[in-house]
């Protein structure tokens, strides 16, 4: 795995930061994020998307990033998308 850094959360401080990764090999972007509370967990895994049932599998997770952190991920989907065209 290649993973790129793009950026840290910079008003989290010194702990837990909300930190965005690109593995330039899959082209996917990696997330660090905070853990939701337990009611937001419970509303995301009770959501019924289209062809999907309810529930988080217990391989994946929700994960909770900033807003002002936007422009980083935009940058991710970027660089993921130019190593996804190689």
């Amino acid at each position: 795995m290649a993973l790129r850094f793009i950026g840290i959360d910079p008003e989290t401080g010194q702990q837990g930061s909300p930190t965005v990764w690109v593995d330039e090999e899959s082209a996917e972007l990696v997330l660090q994020g905070w853990k939701p509370d337990a009611r937001l967990e419970a509303e995301c895994a009770a959501f019924e998307a289209p062809g999907h049932a309810p529930g988080i599998p217990p391989h994946e997770a929700v994960i909770r990033v900033p807003a002002r952190m936007v422009p980083m991920i935009r940058e991710a989907c970027d660089v993921a998308e130019r190593a996804g065209l190689r």
